[in-house]
């Protein structure tokens, strides 16, 4: 059958190229498709020093280690946005870039995406002074005044990246404590106590409105015991309050948690044939770690389940 692999993978991150890696190992006949580019939130991170193997290396250079990896066993991709999916027959299909390929077997490792702040004008102003990457959006604002909003692992990473390219970082957190490890804060503390001139707290405070005149110039925030409201001069605003699992193109179709995929140990859907690993599944630690070890046990669960399909067709 023209299109036809054994197992399709939707998602290109840490657990869709492990899961790929695992799979293609199995002799399956996989491909990948990524709508962007491969590593998803890895490829964009500057440092990693929590990965096995490594004491610290850079978040694109591994996502091209994983991903040269799992093409060199044979795993194709495919890049473009799914806009069609079927998973209720034994044999799946996947409409992306106007085709249509079908497979035995599914993995979604479609990740999430970056949650906003739910403020007027928000989208308005994203590549005019609000961004979702530091990494990414940083050096545009070189010796200048930028806003962090945020208060776990994200949002103290990117205050600890800018300190080296802003004159000043406003850290916005409606929190006074923080949901980051603990690694994390020792290194946002040690920045502050080095260098108290870069960091301006508000600890307890909301955004509540984006300034500006065609690109960002401030924020107001308000505090959350006093309700005092107050403006903020700023170049631009960095936002990292969470994500949200990329599920919605799914219509349904899996059982979901909190808009997350259920999974068993075997990182099996409730639908036969249908697998899921990384930061779309529901569990309690999303880090590349956890994503590799999803990848791993899908890549493996699906190629058995390939494997049995075609014993009972032959």
């Amino acid at each position: 059958m023209e299109n036809f692999y054994d197992v399709i993978i939707i998602g290109g991150g840490p657990a869709g190229m492990t899961a790929g890696i695992y799979a293609q190992r199995a002799g399956m006949k996989c491909v990948m498709i990524e709508k962007a580019a491969v590593g998803g939130q890895v490829a964009i991170t500057q440092s990693i020093a929590n990965y096995p193997g490594f004491s610290e290396i850079d978040g694109f250079e591994l996502s091209q280690k994983m991903f040269e990896q799992a093409t060199n066993l044979g795993m194709e991709t495919i890049y473009g946005e799914v806009t069609n999916i079927n998973l209720k027959d034994e044999i799946k299909s996947v409409t992306v870039n106007s085709q249509t390929i079908n497979a035995y077997a599914i993995i979604l490792c479609m990740g999430a995406t970056s949650k906003g702040l739910g403020v007027e004008n928000e989208f308005k102003y994203i590549g005019k002074g609000v961004s979702y990457c530091a990494v990414c959006d940083g050096n545009f604002f070189k010796n200048k005044t930028v806003a962090v909003v945020g208060g776990g692992n994200t949002a103290l990473g990117d205050i600890i990246y800018l300190s080296n390219i802003c004159q000043k970082i406003v850290h916005i957190h409606r929190r006074k404590v923080f949901r980051a490890q603990d690694v994390e804060i020792q290194n946002y503390e040690n920045i502050i106590k080095n260098h108290p001139e870069k960091i301006e707290q508000k600890l307890g405070y909301t955004v509540e409105k984006l300034l500006g005149e065609g690109k960002i110039t401030g924020v107001q925030i308000k505090n959350t015991e006093s309700g005092e409201l107050e403006n903020i001069n700023v170049d631009a605003v960095f936002v990292a309050v969470g994500r949200v699992p990329q599920t919605d193109f799914l219509d349904g179709q899996i059982e979901l948690l909190d808009n997350y995929i259920k999974t068993n140990n075997k990182m099996e859907t409730n639908v036969k044939g249908v697998f899921a690993g990384g930061d779309i599944v529901y569990k309690n630690l999303r880090q590349i770690a956890t994503a590799i070890s999803d990848g791993a046990i899908a890549g493996t669960s699906a190629s058995e389940y390939v494997k049995n399909i075609k014993k009972q067709h032959n």
